[in-house]
């Protein structure tokens, strides 16, 4: 892995052209999915924004299209916490395209009160990881197919103080929104890190990387949790968050930057990474446990039903 930085900050400038490439960025209508597309589409990327309501997704292109008149751009509906959603957006996309370049497993929900899944999952672990799981297996042909193809996973600070829940995944013992939030987070950083060494034992081309954007100023922030802690966040957000323009850049560096390895993970250089440039950083070393990892590997194909076709780590 390398650890070696560059002494001037990356930037969304340094995004090399991206003609001829296509990239599926999830949760691409607002946030840091909507900063990411933006960024690929104005480096002249063909970009899949999905989104849950068409409209919503249709108002993000009008957004993007007012900085980038000539974006290259399709709305596609996908509600990643109904796994049946993702297998219907997965056959009509295996079936319009032959190839694809680059896969932002982006979009995600924070901190909501108690709820399920179509299919009975706990919804920020259905959300957040097992329809981002499902996806990328279900498009790994297409991606297999790909110019220097990329798999970015996006996890958070939060992944440090999370665990997977093996014996109670849905919460129904005792949940708490935040701290399933940080299982959720958790479990991208170990599914990066997992897809990475199986596509390397596969000897595939596809690379995987992990990102986290550091504290933005996010609707997922102000969005989330209850109503109280709602509140003291848009109030403090101006104050101890930076842009989802510069938030996005981590997630925007592993997805473009030529240099970048499959299996880092990059996010903000700042103090507590909350803040700053993108570089590579380090995930908790519990992130990096096989047995952990082999252990959610399992269970996420037991829960989805979809299993990669690549060889065994």
């Amino acid at each position: 892995m390398s650890t070696k930085q560059s002494a001037k900050p990356w930037t969304a400038a340094d995004i090399p052209d991206q003609t001829g490439r296509t990239a599926l960025v999830t949760g691409a209508n607002s946030g840091l999915g909507i900063e990411t597309a933006r960024a690929l589409a104005g480096r002249g990327a063909h970009v899949i924004l999905t989104s849950r309501s068409e409209a919503k997704g249709r108002e993000a292109v009008a957004d993007i299209r007012a900085d980038h008149p000539r974006a290259n751009l399709e709305v596609r509906t996908l509600d990643l916490e109904d796994l049946d959603s993702v297998a219907e957006f997965a056959d009509r996309l295996n079936a319009d395209r032959n190839r694809l370049d680059l896969l932002v497993n982006n979009a995600g929900v924070m901190a909501p009160p108690r709820s399920l899944s179509p299919q009975g999952h706990e919804r920020q672990f259905a959300t957040n990881h097992l329809g981002h799981f499902a996806l990328t297996g279900r498009l790994l042909g297409l991606l297999e197919a790909g110019r220097d193809p990329r798999v970015v996973t996006v996890s958070s600070l939060a992944h440090r103080h999370g665990k997977i829940h093996f014996d109670d995944l849905t919460g129904e013992q005792r949940y708490s929104a935040v701290g399933y939030y940080g299982q959720s987070k958790f479990a991208n950083a170990v599914f990066g890190l997992e897809l990475d060494r199986r596509l390397r034992a596969a000897g595939s081309p596809i690379r995987s990387l992990i990102a986290h954007p550091g504290f933005s100023a996010t609707k997922l922030v102000a969005n989330g949790m209850n109503a109280p802690v709602r509140l003291l966040a848009k109030l403090l957000m101006p104050f101890a968050t930076q842009s989802q323009a510069q938030g996005a850049l981590p997630q925007l560096r592993a997805a473009t930057d030529p240099a970048a390895q499959s299996g880092e993970y990059y996010g903000p250089n700042g103090k507590g990474e909350r803040m700053g440039a993108p570089v590579v950083v380090q995930t908790i070393p519990e992130a990096k446990d096989r047995e952990t990892a082999a252990r959610l590997w399992s269970v996420s194909e037991e829960l989805t039903g979809v299993t990669f076709a690549l060889s065994a780590a």
